[in-house]
């Protein structure tokens, strides 16, 4: 990646690679928002295939369930992996 310096906040010169570096860990969600948000796309699907003319977007719905536990696990994952990376720069360091 080419190392351009931008201009922060504070007026000061930062490389891009750190700036990304410093602002990967601040768009952390709780695993809990993507499991409420599937237990939330499983009760909209469950009411909307009680609509008779709604079939088609509760099945829509509900399959939008795996996608939201996916990313939760994926969220997850990265998280995971942030955190030993900060805990391997903090022991060297």
């Amino acid at each position: 990646m080419e190392s351009r310096p931008i201009l922060t906040e504070s007026g000061r010169n930062r490389s891009m690679r750190e700036y990304l570096e410093k602002s990967e860990g601040q768009n952390k969600l709780p695993p809990s928002f993507f499991l409420a948000m599937a237990a939330g796309a499983a009760a909209l699907s469950l009411g909307l295939s009680y609509s008779r003319r709604r079939r088609n977007l509760a099945n829509f719905t509900a399959q939008m369930i795996p996608t939201f536990l996916l990313l939760g696990i994926y969220n997850k994952i990265a998280n995971d992996n942030e955190s030993r990376k900060s805990e391997s720069h903090s022991i060297l360091h």
